[in-house]
């Protein structure tokens, strides 16, 4: 008889998971990769009560079994991912509220663990001309190297955002770029003239020999058989060549966005420009870059206020 209860719930879990996941993909307008991790912290609930035997629906699930979750999964985890699963399983039980599955969110009184803002790494200029000296401008790939690089610090993308971008979204005459930010948002980002000048060779020199697939056609970064470039492919480009440069720092992607940041912000930009620049929704994002360089700051009150 339990076990037919358990049944029963699973199912449920499984049809409030599909309907929670369609409501993230159509009205929040989520991406992908968002969807897929709200979804695993579900999924890891459900194994959870799988493992206990425990048959709570999701509309039935009371606060003290979700406590037991958030206990045993944080000896697995660490206090960063454990604020993001609670985050995650408050926004799910706050959706079946908002459709009125249920009355209350058992999740509203379990609190996140305090964890320190963690600042952005980022490179100097010079460490980012040293990667960049590590290209092999031999190979084919190597101009196409290049130019993703500079694009990355030179536009401060997302890595999502550099391997969606398309050859129709480049407005070289008007100096900007279109990009799809996310939950598909798009935006438009200035391009200097040494990133307009490194693409240029490489849709001239590598991109116009290179057979590409059907559907590939407007992509701008391909790989060698034509298809698009995964995000794991351009992790690794960068992290061979950070290991060529003899960096001992923890480069991504990601670095080159918070280095174009930084250095916008060190140079005097307004951070209301660099926050319409980076896509951030919030201010609020984009201001963890005025703590990144505290003696920078400090520099430039003593040079610029009247009472220094």
């Amino acid at each position: 008889m339990v076990f037919h209860f358990y049944i029963l719930a699973l199912m449920k879990w499984k049809d409030a998971i599909k309907d929670y996941v369609h409501y993230l993909k159509i009205e929040r307008g989520l991406s992908e990769n968002s969807i897929i991790s709200y979804t695993l912290d579900l999924k890891r609930l459900l194994s959870f009560l799988e493992n206990a035997e425990i048959d709570s629906s999701p509309i039935s699930i009371e606060k003290d079994t979700l406590q037991q979750f958030i206990f045993d999964t944080a000896k697995l985890v660490n206090a960063r991912s454990q604020s993001r699963i609670i985050s995650g399983l408050k926004s799910f039980f706050n959706y079946l509220v908002f459709e009125d599955y249920r009355e209350s969110n058992p999740m509203e009184l379990i609190e996140s663990p305090k964890i320190g803002r963690k600042l952005p790494d980022t490179l100097t200029v010079e460490e980012i001309d040293q990667i960049i000296a590590q290209i092999d401008l031999s190979k084919p790939e190597g101009e196409r190297n290049r130019a993703i690089i500079e694009t990355l610090y030179g536009c401060g993308l997302r890595v999502s955002e550099l391997t969606e971008l398309k050859l129709s979204n480049l407005f070289f005459n008007e100096g900007f770029i279109s990009v799809t930010g996310k939950g598909d948002k798009q935006r438009f980002v200035p391009i200097g003239e040494t990133t307009q000048k490194y693409i240029s060779i490489y849709t001239a020199e590598i991109r116009n020999h290179i057979l590409i697939k059907k559907g590939h056609e407007d992509t701008l970064f391909l790989n060698r058989r034509g298809s698009q470039l995964t995000r794991a492919m351009i992790f690794t480009i960068i992290k061979r060549l950070v290991e060529k440069a003899g960096i001992h720092k923890k480069v991504s992607p990601h670095t080159f966005r918070h280095s174009f940041a930084t250095h916008l912000l060190e140079n005097g930009a307004d951070l209301r420009a660099i926050q319409l620049m980076l896509g951030h929704e919030s201010i609020t994002t984009t201001e963890i870059y005025m703590h990144v360089d505290r003696s920078h700051l400090s520099e430039v009150m003593n040079t610029f206020h009247p009472r220094r």
